[in-house]
């Protein structure tokens, strides 16, 4: 069962002083993700799409294992990320900002180093480098460090990293923020291609465009809560304009009427 299922996630945060200064709340505690359920299915792209602080990057990190939930749980292919977190970190591909290639290292050092990481076979790790580097355009860099890459290329060199072990599940965090218009392209495409092979993809980010283009399913994050969940098909069908773009803002400024924003 190659399902991604979150169920019912909470997961709030200390604020410190600092923090409760930017957020003008006098609050210890932010609820980042509040009662958060939506489920993934294999050969589909879904886009979580929110304002910056919405909670997407939070629900990410809870499916990839690197923090947990408060309370609810999230199940990959049937696996716990509370109970069977090693597990699941075999499942799952995650590309995030916070994935930071040291500048000294090669493109081809840093694959095989994670490949063994996740317990390949040196011989495997070349043909899946083969594969990627050629897909990426990667392979006239693979002994150049990092520090001496484009922007573009160390994204398709990340991409490539954190698909070395071909994952069922692949999570990507604002995969295009950044990018030239050619670069982004190359990310969308492949994203396609892995919809395509049967994956479950989830996407998460603030631009319109890319869910509009991508997905084929749709949730929109305000405040930590799940406001709207659909095909993208049936998201559209619930405003007169069939605008995704309206759809979004027309959600936002109901969230700030009651008080959820700003």
């Amino acid at each position: 069962m190659q399902t991604l299922e979150v169920r019912n996630m909470v997961k709030t945060f200390k604020l410190s002083k600092k923090q409760q200064k930017l957020e003008k709340s006098n609050e210890k505690l932010k609820v980042a993700v509040n009662d958060l359920s939506f489920t993934a299915h294999p050969g589909e792209i879904f886009g979580l799409l929110g304002p910056n602080g919405a909670g997407k990057t939070t629900c990410l990190r809870a499916i990839s294992t690197l923090i947990k939930p408060d309370s609810g749980d999230i199940f990959v292919g049937g696996s716990s990320v509370i109970n069977n977190s090693i597990e699941v970190r075999g499942k799952i591909g995650f590309l995030t900002s916070e994935l930071k290639l040291e500048d000294h290292f090669t493109p081809s050092y840093l694959f095989t180093y994670f490949g063994r990481l996740h317990g390949l076979e040196d011989e495997e790790i070349e043909e899946r480098k083969d594969v990627l580097f050629n897909r990426f355009g990667i392979e006239n860099f693979r002994e150049v460090k990092v520090g001496q890459l484009s922007t573009g290329m160390k994204q398709k060199t990340s991409i490539a990293v954190s698909l070395v072990h071909n994952p069922d599940f692949v999570i990507f965090d604002e995969p295009t923020n950044g990018l030239d218009v050619l670069t982004a392209r190359s990310v969308t495409e492949y994203l396609e291609e892995l919809k395509n092979e049967g994956k479950t993809v989830i996407v998460s980010t603030h631009i319109l465009s890319v869910v509009d283009k991508l997905c084929d399913k749709v949730g929109i994050i305000i405040n930590g809560k799940m406001k709207l969940c659909d095909t993208l098909e049936n998201v559209k069908k619930t405003h007169p304009s069939h605008d995704l773009e309206e759809i979004f803002f027309d959600l936002i400024k109901e969230e700030d009427e009651l008080g959820g924003i700003l």
